[in-house]
Formats: structure tokens, sequence, C-alpha cells
């Protein structure tokens, strides 16, 4: 029997991502603003203007001097004489004295001179040029100063960062109409096995519906991935041949799910080596659930084998696809949430162990407890909220021990 290339995790994304770098040219995507919501950013994005560009009341109100103000009160207020009434989106052409003051509304432009704003609730008119303070107030209060948000050349947004609605928000006020993205990689899919059927299809005894292809597209989809094709392959070496190379046309990355073990039916070794070099580097991951994992590569494209059972193939592939992608744009690391475990729990010396888990929430804290079940029951993954990672130098955990959760999909 061939024994398999096994590695631990993080050699298997260094040698995927080493390939990559050697062998796609991965370039931006210019998109205009509202087309970059989910999108990566592939570069730092730099303001190029002070934001906000000029020295900007953050009250409705009257700019003033602040000394002016200082020991006003309601029994002796301070009166000062109006010189202006700015305009929204108007430059002030006043310059405010001592002794004078100007009418400004929220986000206006605080004339010259001027280096504090009362608000309006603290004033009252006297006649058509006279206002009367009754609250002092300290120099710069109530203003934002020009460039006090952001200054011009200073960086906003870090590449890798993925694109939400606050992220579009700060595109938008540092002047950003286009934005470079990182290109959407493309993957296929396939699932193997006689016994694999569609969702869609008559369920007979001794048949599995498709759950990795579609759960492994979604996770796809996730990661802003284009789905090429997600098709089902028979236990076929011929047909699973003229697939890939199908799919070598158009695709980054190509899954097939099933077909990475060592039986009799098992070809995707044999047939990810038939399409090239280097063929396969990694025949066996250091990890439990997912050890029959196999990733290779030809052409420029990353072929990636994943365990015939659900859960398997969802953590490995987000394991190490997910990883891989998320690498190669510099996005941050998948945050992890902390919890305390409610239960003992063992794991596998030698090898990374994931461990399905739910979480619930005590006392203002998180709690983990273990979901266990037999090998590809489906029922794990919908009972679970994400998964323990256990280090390969680990034994275990214990009751009350802090771990870290992944969140999975």
């Amino acid at each position: 029997m061939k024994l398999l290339k096994v590695d631990f995790v993080e050699e298997a994304i260094k040698k995927s991502i080493d390939y990559i770098k050697e062998n796609w040219e991965i370039k931006p995507e210019t998109v205009s603003l509202n087309k970059a919501y989910g999108r990566i950013l592939f570069e730092d994005a730099r303001s190029e203007e002070d934001v906000p560009n000029f020295n900007r009341s953050t009250v409705d109100g009257y700019s003033v001097i602040a000394a002016d103000t200082y020991g006003a009160s309601e029994s002796i207020p301070t009166i000062l004489s109006l010189k202006e009434s700015v305009e929204m989106g108007r430059i002030s052409d006043t310059k405010v004295k001592s002794g004078e003051c100007a009418y400004v509304p929220t986000g206006g432009m605080i004339p010259e001179g001027a280096d504090a704003m009362v608000m309006i609730e603290y004033t009252e008119i006297f006649g058509d040029d006279e206002v009367a303070v009754y609250l002092p107030v300290a120099y710069r209060e109530g203003v934002t100063l020009k460039g006090e948000d952001v200054k011009s050349g200073s960086t906003v947004l870090k590449k890798g960062t993925h694109i939400g609605a606050k992220e579009i928000g700060v595109l938008a006020a540092t002047g950003y109409g286009m934005v470079k993205v990182f290109p959407e990689l493309s993957i296929s899919i396939f699932s193997t096995g006689d016994e694999i059927i569609d969702p869609s299809e008559k369920y007979e005894t001794g048949l599995v519906r498709d759950i990795n292809g579609y759960g492994v597209g979604a996770m796809a989809l996730e990661l802003g991935m284009n789905i090429m094709r997600h098709k089902i392959i028979k236990d076929d070496e011929n047909m699973l041949i003229t697939a890939l190379k199908e799919a070598s046309k158009d695709s980054d990355i190509v899954i097939i799910s099933g077909g990475s073990s060592q039986g009799i039916k098992d070809y995707s070794e044999k047939v990810i080596d038939l399409m090239g070099s280097p063929g396969v580097f990694t025949h066996g991951l250091a990890i439990k659930p997912g050890k029959p994992t196999i990733i290779g590569a030809s052409d420029g494209v990353l072929y990636v084998g994943l365990p015939g059972h659900p859960v398997s193939a969802m953590i490995v592939f987000d394991v190490i696809v997910g990883d891989i992608i998320r690498t190669i744009r510099g996005e941050k690391s998948k945050p992890y949430i902390y919890a305390k475990m409610k239960t003992n729990a063992a794991s596998a010396p030698g090898k990374q162990t994931y461990l399905l888990a739910r979480l619930t929430e005590e006392h203002g804290e998180w709690m983990a407890e273990p979901v266990y079940g037999k090998s590809g029951l489906i029922t794990s993954l919908s009972q679970a909220d994400g998964y323990i990672v256990i280090d390969k130098n680990c034994e275990g955990i214990r009751k009350d021990e802090i771990v870290k959760i992944r969140q999975l999909g």
C-alpha cells in the first residue's frame, strides 16, 4: 500500500501558497463604490484629503471666541454682536473678533477667528444683531478641526479588509468613487460516488444526497468565489479525468469531494497526478477529522480532495481552502470565540483536532460543550456553532479550561 504524504496543516497551507505565488498572477479589479460591498480591498486605502476639510461645527448654534463666554450665566449673560449666518456648503467670509459671533448650523463651516460653539439652547437673540450667551464654553468645544478625523495621506483601510457597510462609509468619506479589489476566484466542485444523488432527485435505499457539494459551495460563496460548476461524478476514473480537464480551463481551485482515501474506487490522487506537474504534494493531514485530504496542483490550478464525510469535508475546506484564500488576499485570520469548557474532552495527540461544539451564554460568559456524533452524521453540524481547535501537542482539554472556537460558515 502506498504511504500517505502526511503534512501538518501549516505545512500543507505553505506548500499551496508557495505554488500560488509562483503560478498565479493576481491583478486587481477596479469596481465602483456601489459594487464594492462584500469584496476584499486589494491595496491600502489612503485619503487624499483632510476629513473634514474645514473646521466644522458639531452643534447648531453660534461660533464664538471661547474667552468671551467665560463668566456667562443665566443671571449675567454675555452679549455678542451677530455678524453672519453661515449657510451649509458655503465658505464663511467673516472673521469673528472679540465680542462677535456667527450663527453656524450643525456641520457648517466655523468662521475664521472663532474657536468654539455655543449650542443654540443656551442663547437668546436680542433684536436683529445681538445674541445673549447664558453658558460658558471651552476652547474648541463643539468644533471638529480640519483633518481631525482623517489627515491627508493617512491610511484609512488596510489591504485585505473585507468591505462592509462601515468600510463603504469610510471610502465614501475619503473620496473613493472607484475601488481596487481582489478578483473573485473561480472554483469547480465535484462530488464523487455511485451512491451520490442531487437533493432534488428521488431518494432510494442505499443512495446518499449530495451534502458536500452544496455545503462546500455555500462556504465558497461566503469566501466571495465564483462557482463555475457543481457536478456529481460517478466512481469512474475516466469521467473524473474528463471533469478535471474541463474545470482546469476556467477554475483557480477544483474541489473533489470523496475518493480521497485508498479504497478500490478512490481515484482522486491518481487523477490529480495525471493533470500534470507537480501533481499531488500532500496526501494526508495530521488532523482529526480529515486525515485523507489530498492537495495538488498543475498548470496554475489548485486541486483539493476532501473527505467524503460532510463534517470532515466542511471543516477541512474551512481550515485549508479558506485559510489559503484569506492569506493570499492579506485578510485577517478568522476570529475565534473564547469559551469555558463544560466537560472534559479527549483529543488525538500528534494531530490537530477539530471538535464540533455548541455555545451557550451563562452569567455573561461563553460556555462550550462538545457535539459528539458518529462519523458522517449531518445532525452534528446543525447542532454545532463552530469547532474547538485542539493543538496537536495537547492530549485533551479539561472542564473549565478556556478554549478557542472557530465559527463554521
